[in-house]
């Protein structure tokens, strides 16, 4: 009786998903299960920065400014008409991280610890391509969609487990939510991050940035971590894997740098 049950909600949880799936498509083709309208994340992302502009220190140095406005700038003029008609807020935070991030919402931040580690121009465009493409393919939105289907069907599993009053409920239901965890959550996190790499290569190119500048940023990075966590267990892709794949992509997007090139988009945007 109990197999029975949980075999049919497992199956119907299953099937919605799919078809809730099968709803849009992220720009490599993939497709996504959204619950969230635009209005939703704009309003999420819009809340969470100025919660931390409240709490972080805000660079006022001119010319760092200047500077990250200058790259992202030139990344959203890459971007589609939707994403290049609104309004981007740009903030550098005083801070060590080695980080930036693009937020629903056209919100911006960039970190200072980054700017040592990003060398030139078209090492930053290598990150805020990648961060904005986290943006126009809709990852926080299938992100907050995933968790919220994965939360229903963890609810629904245990209220079936709750049929096996037994020593062993919770240790199956302790089971479940760890394969949760490293069987959809961190390589669906994997995922997100190798589709922004492809897309915002693609975006550094078009802007006419160099994209082989692309994994000498990731070097760099990688030359900023030790006791690396495992890439089964992270949310992140190693960064040999990261660097690797990139490398691949590279001539993809050449054509794009070239015809960036021929038409004047230079950027000339000076660290110092």
């Amino acid at each position: 009786m109990f197999g029975s049950t949980l075999l049919r909600r497992s199956v119907m949880a299953v099937t919605l998903l799919a078809l809730l799936s099968s709803c849009a498509q992220s720009p490599t083709g993939r497709r996504q299960l959204m619950l969230f309208d635009d209005k939703q994340l704009s309003a999420l992302g819009s809340q969470s920065f100025d919660d931390l502009k409240k709490n972080t220190p805000i660079n006022q140095n001119a010319q760092v400014n200047r500077y990250v406005q200058c790259v992202a700038n030139a990344i959203i003029k890459a971007t589609d008409a939707k994403y290049q008609q609104q309004a981007w807020e740009i903030v550098v935070f005083d801070s060590d991280q080695v980080n930036a991030f693009a937020l629903p919402g056209g919100k911006i931040g960039v970190y200072t610890g980054l700017l040592l580690v990003a060398e030139n121009q078209h090492q930053l465009a290598a990150v805020l391509g990648h961060e904005v493409a986290h943006v126009m393919a809709g990852h926080a939105n299938e992100r907050l969609s995933g968790n919220q289907a994965l939360q229903t069907t963890l609810q629904v599993t245990d209220s079936a487990l709750g049929v096996m009053n037994n020593q062993y409920r919770k240790e199956i239901s302790g089971m479940l939510g760890l394969g949760a965890q490293v069987g959809l959550v961190l390589p669906f996190s994997r995922m997100h991050e190798t589709e922004a790499d492809v897309v915002g290569l693609d975006l550094m190119a078009r802007a006419g940035f160099d994209p082989y500048q692309s994994t000498k940023l990731w070097q760099n990075m990688a030359a900023q971590g030790s006791g690396q966590t495992p890439q089964f267990f992270s949310s992140h892709p190693a960064p040999e894997n990261r660097i690797k794949a990139l490398s691949e992509k590279i001539p993809h997007v050449l054509p794009l740098y070239q015809a960036a090139q021929q038409q004047g988009r230079v950027p000339r945007c000076n660290k110092s």
